[in-house]
C-alpha cells in the first residue's frame, strides 16, 4: 500500500500545480474576453454616433459604412466629397449662425435623398460632407450633375427668407483610380472637388488627382494643414 501511495503522490502534486496555474490563466482569459467586448461595444457606439445638427453619420461611422459599400460593389462604388461655397458669408450674414445651421441641415437632407437608403452620408467637419454610393459608371455624370443642381437650390431660413447656396462636388471611383483603398479615393475626390471649385459642375477624378500632395490625409493647402505640415 505504501508503494501505491508513493506512486499517486507525485501525480496529485502535479494536478495541484496545474490547477494553481490554471486559475490565474482562466482569470486572465475572462478579463481579456471582457475587455474585447467592451472595446467592441465602444467602437460600435462611436461608429453609430450621429452629428447632432444634421443627423448624419460622424467621420468614424461614415468611414466604416463607406468601406462596406466599396467592398461590396467594387467598381460600381462612387466616393463623393461636397464642400459648400461661400458658407462663411452665410454664417456671418444677416441670419447669422441660425441661417448657417439651416443651410447645413438642408444640405444633409438633400444628400441623404440623393444617396438613397443604401448610401452612406457623413458630415466630415464644418461644411464638408462625404457620400459613398453605388452608381453604374454610365450614369455617374448625370447623377452628379443632378446633385449639383439639387444642392444649388435656395434654402429657406427663419423668417421665410431665401438664402442662395452652391456647392463644389468632386468624385472618385475604384475603376478610374485602380484601387479600392478608401483613403486614396477620398484624397482624389477631395482634389477633384477643389479643381472644380466655384464652377457649378462636379469633377470626376482621374489618377492625377490621387497623387495630389496631402498632409494627414488632407489636400495640402486646405485650412488647418499648414500647422500639421510645419510640425511634420
Amino acid at each position: 500500500m505504501a508503494s501505491i501511495a508513493r506512486v499517486h503522490a507525485p501525480s496529485g502534486q502535479r494536478a495541484l500545480i496545474i490547477t494553481s496555474l490554471a486559475v490565474p490563466l482562466t482569470g486572465w482569459t475572462v478579463h481579456a474576453i471582457s475587455l474585447h467586448r467592451k472595446l467592441a461595444a465602444a467602437h460600435r457606439k462611436l461608429a453609430d454616433r450621429r452629428d447632432p445638427l444634421t443627423g448624419l453619420l460622424g467621420r468614424d461611422g461614415y468611414t466604416t459604412r463607406a468601406r462596406q459599400i466599396i467592398d461590396r460593389y467594387g467598381d460600381s462604388a462612387l466616393v463623393v466629397f461636397v464642400d459648400l461655397d461661400h458658407f462663411k458669408e452665410i454664417n456671418d450674414g444677416p441670419g447669422g449662425h441660425a441661417a448657417g445651421d439651416r443651410v447645413l441641415a438642408a444640405t444633409a437632407q438633400r444628400l441623404t435623398a440623393w444617396a438613397g437608403s443604401r448610401g452612406a452620408v457623413g458630415r466630415l467637419g464644418g461644411d464638408e460632407f462625404g457620400v459613398t454610393v453605388r452608381i453604374a459608371p454610365a450614369r455617374r455624370e448625370l447623377r452628379l450633375a443632378q446633385l449639383v443642381t439639387l444642392l444649388g437650390q435656395p434654402v429657406q431660413v427663419d423668417g421665410g427668407a431665401l438664402v442662395d447656396v452652391a456647392a463644389s462636388v468632386g468624385a472618385a471611383s475604384p475603376d478610374a483610380l485602380g484601387t479600392t483603398d478608401l483613403s486614396v479615393l477620398q484624397r482624389a475626390a477631395d482634389a477633384a472637388m477643389y479643381a472644380g471649385k466655384h464652377t457649378s459642375r462636379a469633377v470626376l477624378s482621374d489618377r492625377s488627382h490621387a497623387t495630389a500632395p496631402s498632409i494627414n490625409g488632407r489636400r495640402a493647402g486646405r485650412p488647418g494643414t499648414h500647422t500639421f505640415g510645419a510640425a511634420a
